[in-house]
């Protein structure tokens, strides 16, 4: 019997094949299937040279709607697997648990004009060289779509009668592939990329929809990070007007989950109405960030109510007993999309009783529902929650409590409980910057939890990361990200907390990422070894997340602040100049590395604190130090730690026993201050 979406069984029976024995959530979903499915890893290409078979490659995750769709049409079906069997080597890989695999062959089927999406699936050559790719594939062709039998055949047929033709097409993509890997430039990012991409970004953007572009919506929280920090140190109030509209748009709309908090993966529509009802741990990661600091830097209190219900959501639906948090929540449940999150007027009216009427209409619920079946376009009666006019939320806050409450009694989608580091250091970046805006200790608590976590569960004795811990096991070498993105968040926390242990922690790992990672012309490779791939990856560009080097180039530039060490700085501008001639071709493709040139090319200021940290004095500080939104600002707390950390606030002394500050620009620092008053003037000049 084929599993249930999502559920998964380590029960190793006659219809098992070898994914039986893989960790990742999305492989034991295929472990059952008759296809004779074999992880990724030199066992499969050993077989696939001795059985003189090309490969069959096919790349998604759990929670991956479309992925779901060919797993059930075609992957559990005996005729396709006889195919496939017939003429392949067939290997599954989870994409998040081997995003460099994903990053090398979704590049290689952009090379052959393949748009980009999962599940992926390409045809390899036994020694991993690609030479067809395509996204999800019906099982029988259809309106123009070759079907997976047809397809299997055919090259079946190829590979025996016309092998030469495969393998010129496979040498010619590869070596394009590996060419347009290789972009190590050298050149100088100036301010006028970064006007360029404010420019362009500013070009897209729906003043209607409070998106930029059309269908499909994605929240791209990056985009809303730049256009902040672009706002406040260029003066550009049109800038934090994008930002507060679509702020506003999403949080209204049905990609944001109005009972439970948090935010689906993206808006199928262009108004941010009908949800892709997946979600994502990443993207909460991100858009909590967005909105926390939307509301430091426009004052709107709705973004801290909303950046607020995401941290809850996580606290309570995606955090493990140990405390590090899980990765995705499926987009369906019972076989439907959304299930779990529509909503009839009846049920409603069943739920909420005489306070049905004024919580319909203040969400949108129409008798015979709110939005039309994709297929059909025809109503379904099945209504999504989303804000209607001016409304606010806090007047149903106890009804949405008992929709919550109701709606928890349903079947809820599968969960990927894996833990992954890269994405639990945007979490713990993300936690720690909301906990210090909104002045909430509990989000700091579960942020510093969390570090313990991964920093005990994944990490090797030498001190280099895993990627991925699941139900007690880590495995899989650390990448790029799993750095990158752990330093961010060790770095927020060290601000959140003055505990000089984070900082030292993501200095460490920083100096890791410098000595494995780093390319000529100074950009960073995806992973430290390419032992098991064609080519080994950069990435530039951002994409669903900012990229690596992206993230790399704010933690260099920040780390050097905190720290006073210049080289940091010069790897960062390192950094930026490899990918100047990417950044001139499509500037607003990389705005997290400009926002990082924004920050590096604005002045900044080092804010050392000295004195007791419980006295009365420290929360008038801490107070005027919050009070603005200040992007290009870094605060340390003076120890004996931290001198050894940062050299240059040795000296620093309290004045008169009271906490004292020093505000300090280009490592320069101007006299010490005790009055708040002096203190807020030195900061806004």
């Amino acid at each position: 019997m084929p599993l249930v979406r999502g559920e998964e069984s380590a029960v190793v029976t006659e219809k098992s094949n070898a994914l039986i024995h893989e960790s990742s959530p999305y492989l034991l979903q295929h472990a059952h299937n008759p296809v004779n499915w074999l992880p990724w890893g030199e066992e499969a290409f050993a077989l696939a040279r001795m059985q003189d078979k090309p490969i069959f490659l096919s790349i998604g995750y759990s929670t991956c709607h479309w992925c779901h769709v060919m797993e059930h049409e075609s992957f559990e079906d005996p005729q396709v697997a006889e195919v496939l069997n017939r003429y392949f080597i067939a290997i599954k890989v989870d994409r998040e648990e081997r995003p460099d695999i994903d990053a090398v062959y979704m590049h290689a089927a952009q090379l052959m004009n393949v748009s980009g999406g999962w599940p992926l699936n390409l045809l390899l050559t036994p020694d991993k060289k690609p030479f067809y790719a395509a996204t999800y594939l019906p099982k029988e062709g259809r309106f123009g779509r070759m079907g997976l039998i047809e397809l299997a055949q055919r090259v079946g047929v190829m590979w025996k009668q016309d092998r030469q033709r495969i393998e010129a097409s496979a040498n010619s993509i590869s070596s394009a592939l590996t060419d347009s890997i290789a972009v190590a430039k050298t050149g100088a990012m100036d301010m006028a990329l970064v006007d360029a991409a404010y420019r362009d970004t500013a070009q897209r953007f729906d003043k209607g929809s409070g998106g930029f572009g059309g269908a499909p919506l994605f929240p791209s929280p990056q985009r809303l990070l730049f256009l902040l920090r672009y706002g406040i140190l260029k003066d550009q109030p049109q800038a934090l007007t994008m930002v507060k509209e679509s702020l506003t748009a999403m949080q209204r709309g049905g990609i944001h989950d109005q009972l439970g908090g948090g935010f689906h993966r993206y808006s199928t529509d262009a108004h941010w109405l009908l949800p892709h009802f997946e979600k994502m741990l990443s993207d909460q990661a991100m858009l909590m960030m967005a909105y926390a600091e939307g509301w430091k830097a426009t004052g709107d209190a709705s973004f801290a109510a909303t950046a607020r219900d995401t941290a809850e959501y996580l606290l309570r639906d995606m955090r493990d007993k140990q405390d590090g948090f899980y990765t995705a929540e499926d987009a369906d449940s019972e076989g439907e999309e959304g299930r779990f999150y529509l909503w009839s007027a009846d049920e409603i009216r069943h739920a909420l009783g005489r306070r049905a009427d004024a919580f319909m209409q203040a969400y949108g619920v129409e008798a015979d529902g709110n939005f039309s079946d994709e297929a059909s376009h025809e109503k379904t009666g099945a209504n999504i929650l989303h804000r209607t006019g001016e409304m606010d939320p806090a007047a149903f806050a106890a009804e949405r409590e008992k929709l919550l409450a109701s709606r928890a009694k349903r079947v809820r989608p599968f969960r990927d409980d894996k833990v992954l580091a890269d994405w639990n250091g945007l979490t713990i970046a993300a936690l720690a910057i909301t906990g210090r805006i909104l002045d909430e200790p509990r989000y700091i608590e579960a942020a510093t939890k969390a570090a313990d976590f991964i920093l005990h569960n994944l990490r090797r004795d030498d001190g280099s990361l895993l990627h991925r811990w699941r139900r007690g096991e880590a495995g899989i070498a650390g990448q790029l990200d799993d750095y990158t993105d752990m330093v961010w968040g060790l770095t927020e926390l060290y601000e959140a907390t003055f505990d000089a242990r984070w900082l030292k922690q993501a200095l460490a790992l920083n100096h890791i990422m410098l000595s494995r990672f780093k390319a000529e012309g100074g950009g960073f490779y995806q992973v430290e070894r390419s032992d098991d791939l064609i080519a080994r990856p950069m990435q530039g560009f951002d994409g669903a997340l900012p990229s690596g080097n992206a993230v790399a180039m704010h933690n260099l530039l920040r780390l050097s602040r905190l720290t006073g060490d210049a080289a940091l700085a010069k790897q960062a501008a390192a950094v930026a100049g490899h990918f100047s001639d990417m950044a001139e071709q499509a500037p607003s493709g990389l705005l997290h590395l400009l926002s990082a040139e924004l920050l590096a090319e604005s002045p900044g200021k080092e804010v050392v604190l000295v004195g007791d940290r419980s006295s009365a004095g420290a929360g008038a500080m801490l107070a005027v130090l919050h009070e603005r939104y200040r992007p290009n600002t870094v605060v340390l707390w003076h120890d004996a730690q931290t001198e050894e950390l940062a050299p240059f606030t040795r000296g620093q002394k309290a004045v008169q026993g009271k906490v004292t500050v020093y505000v300090c620009e280009n490592y320069r620092c101007k006299l010490p201050s005790n009055a708040p008053a002096v203190v807020r003037e030195l900061l806004d000049q």
